[in-house]
């Protein structure tokens, strides 16, 4: 048997971030082998760990990169059972590599390729948790086109996206009204709106009206002027500005056909 000392137990440890007599054994299988240690340790860990995916994963982080010139950008929610895995250092560490993935990737819905998949079960091996990939997108624009805004906790992170151009100030505000806004902006205008928002809220418009004691038809025409109020609140474009609500969304963009789309995302609302 190869001798192990413990200078490779300690570089096993710290290179996985297991207890040490699990990075021994692992040496010891190995014939003081490093590199085959290190492998054994993450297949025989990792299948230890795939039995535990229905533990709740109820914590993440949501991360955001853009491009150098601000022509493309990526969004991705990364899971974790504990609010400590998701604020530690190698978790950050893996959160960026999986976004630098997503951003290198095609444009559209990104899935966990074998390199994000990797990344991710790093952590799960090393924290003894069960860590996801949640979701990841791609968005492709005009150079100067994008600006984000995560929240300090890492849980909250918007992207803002105009159709060419703009500055990357004005567009970091918009971003931060996007986290901030009550009612939470449901669609850039309001034809972007989901059809089921804007269902939900007539048939309880028009049931409020024909409870006071108005007919149906009379009813539907009162709350057509209600549903314009409500677009309003809710459509980004018309939204009053959080910091200054004398103006519009759309005054301080320089215009309602200046913006392309925008998202919001917050960790345990993907898939």
């Amino acid at each position: 048997m190869a001798e192990i000392n413990s200078k490779d137990v300690m570089k096993l440890r710290n290179q996985t971030g297991l207890p040490m007599m699990a990075c021994k054994a692992a040496l010891e299988k190995s014939a003081g082998d490093f590199e085959k240690a290190e492998e054994l340790l993450r297949k025989e860990l990792k299948g230890k760990m795939d039995t535990r995916t229905d533990r709740a994963a109820g914590e993440g982080r949501v991360a955001i990169a853009l491009s150098a010139d601000r022509s493309a950008a990526a969004l991705v929610e990364v899971r974790a059972e504990t609010d400590f895995t998701a604020k530690s250092e190698k978790f950050d560490a893996m959160m960026k590599k999986v976004v630098g993935e997503v951003l290198a990737g095609n444009a559209g819905v990104a899935t966990a390729t074998p390199s994000i998949t990797g990344a991710v079960d790093e952590v799960r091996i090393s924290t003894g948790e069960n860590c996801s990939f949640a979701r990841g997108e791609k968005l492709v624009g005009a150079p100067g086109a994008f600006a984000f805004y995560v929240h300090h906790d890492g849980k909250t992170a918007s992207l803002v996206q105009a159709k060419a151009s703009q500055d990357e100030v004005v567009l970091k505000d918009v971003c931060m009204h996007v986290v901030a806004a009550v009612p939470r902006p449901q669609g850039l205008s309001a034809a972007e709106v989901p059809a089921a928002i804007v269902e939900k809220e007539r048939k309880f418009r028009i049931e409020q009206a024909m409870e006071s004691g108005k007919p149906k038809e009379i009813a539907e025409k009162m709350v057509e002027g209600g549903m314009r109020k409500f677009f309003e609140e809710i459509a980004l474009l018309e939204q009053p500005f959080v910091k200054d609500p004398s103006k519009k969304i759309k005054d301080i963009v320089g215009g309602a056909d200046k913006l392309v789309a925008f998202r919001r995302w917050a960790v345990g609302e993907g898939a």
